[in-house]
């Protein structure tokens, strides 16, 4: 009998409680992503060395930011997670890191998807990211 009411006492418990890790990450939707890079391409071919990365128009939220990390690639949305969508929220590609243009100027690394100086509660929205031989296809 003890069993039982540990039991629904563990399950009302794990019913009622609330996840606030996505609590402030709820700006960016859940947008297609389904594009190919061929990286023989002149606009994608810097993608071949480490800590290059290019800009794709038309994808996610705001586009999509693809990095070359050394031992593979990762795509992020460029889009800041932080705040309400606007026109100023694009990500643009500072060296390894990508900067928003909103005045806030919410910094974060490419390599990791965290931010950089100020901690923030959203980290980049990552997009998957599969090779094959010179092309790379990035989906959600």
């Amino acid at each position: 009998m003890k069993q039982l009411f540990l039991f629904i006492g563990l399950i009302f418990i794990t019913a009622c409680s609330k996840n606030n890790s996505d609590e402030n990450c709820k700006f960016l939707v859940n947008a297609a992503v389904n594009v190919t890079v061929n990286m023989n391409l002149p606009q994608y071919n810097q993608l071949q060395f480490t800590s290059n990365s290019v800009y794709i128009a038309n994808q996610g939220n705001k586009g999509v930011i693809v990095i070359n990390v050394g031992n593979g690639y990762r795509a992020w949305d460029a889009a800041d997670p932080n705040h309400e969508q606007q026109p100023c929220s694009l990500l643009t590609i500072t060296g390894a890191n990508a900067v928003c243009g909103c005045v806030d100027a919410n910094k974060y690394s490419l390599f990791t998807g965290g931010s950089v100086g100020t901690q923030l509660p959203c980290g980049l929205k990552e997009y998957r990211v599969t090779v094959s031989g010179n092309s790379l296809q990035i989906t959600n």
